[in-house]
């Protein structure tokens, strides 16, 4: 496909590389974990299993997806290369993608949803409470609305949890079941991040979070007569670009028309 651009024929690209310095790696990590889990909340428009329940999912979709777009701007200005929001979510392929491999995983019933949700929202919600204190300006000011939306999801997902753990004997097998089954892909929330990013103050290293999401945890789960499983999360991959088959299914649907149909805006 031609893209006439100041009387020059350009070939529009279906694919782009980037250039990631350690801030731009930062970027694409952060706003490919809301890109991706905002696309999983998504998928539940039409299906949830009350009016309430999938109002509540898809704003909680469009929270992530703005964080995204903030985050792929971001991106793109610190890289340098002319990549906007959109490039950057729709023109990659999935060895490119950071997110982690946790909000890749599938919806499966709604016990797994929430549960998916509460693990890494325990995380994110805390590590933009101290990215609000980032030397970087731009980060900083993501990180205060961010923190605004993610501590909504944490009580929300919170409540439904021990909603379902402290319910009927067969709400409590479903979930007691997601946190086992979702349990091995939270090790890779408490990577160590980038030294350099963390001495300048830009960001907090993940592992200093642990705290902060072991206490969380616990206590949801207590309250929800849910049992903390003993091994810990091993599986890991995402940030390096190594991903589960679930992630190319997702970028299937999220890049089929950018893909299908190189270089169209709307």
């Amino acid at each position: 496909m031609c893209l006439m651009k100041s009387g020059i024929c350009e070939m529009a690209t279906t694919s782009i590389s980037i250039a990631e310095t350690p801030l731009v790696a930062l970027m694409l990590e952060r706003a490919d974990d809301a890109l991706i889990l905002g696309h999983r909340l998504s998928e539940w428009t039409g299906h949830a299993p009350m009016l309430e329940e999938e109002l509540a999912l898809a704003n909680m979709g469009l929270d992530l997806i703005g964080q995204a777009r903030e985050l792929y701007t971001m991106a793109g200005i610190a890289e340098g290369c002319g990549h906007d929001e959109d490039q950057l979510a729709y023109l990659r392929d999935a060895r490119q993608y950071r997110n982690l491999l946790l909000v890749e995983q599938p919806n499966g019933d709604f016990a797994t949803t929430i549960a998916r949700q509460f693990l890494y929202i325990a995380f994110a919600d805390p590590w933009w409470r101290s990215t609000m204190a980032s030397s970087h300006p731009t980060l900083a000011a993501i990180a205060a609305k961010a923190e605004k939306e993610t501590a909504y999801h944490l009580r929300h997902s919170s409540e439904w949890l021990i909603r379902l753990g402290d319910g009927t004997e067969e709400s409590h097998a479903r979930a007691q079941a997601a946190i086992d089954a979702l349990w091995p892909y939270t090790g890779e929330l408490f990577e160590p991040g980038n030294p350099d990013l963390i001495a300048q103050r830009v960001c907090p290293d993940p592992p200093t979070m642990r705290v902060a999401w072991n206490r969380t945890v616990d206590a949801i789960l207590a309250e929800a007569t849910l049992t903390r499983p003993s091994a810990d999360g091993i599986l890991r991959g995402g940030r390096a670009g190594r991903h589960t088959e679930h992630l190319g299914h997702i970028l299937t649907d999220l890049q089929y028309l950018q893909r299908s149909f190189p270089g169209a805006t709307w």
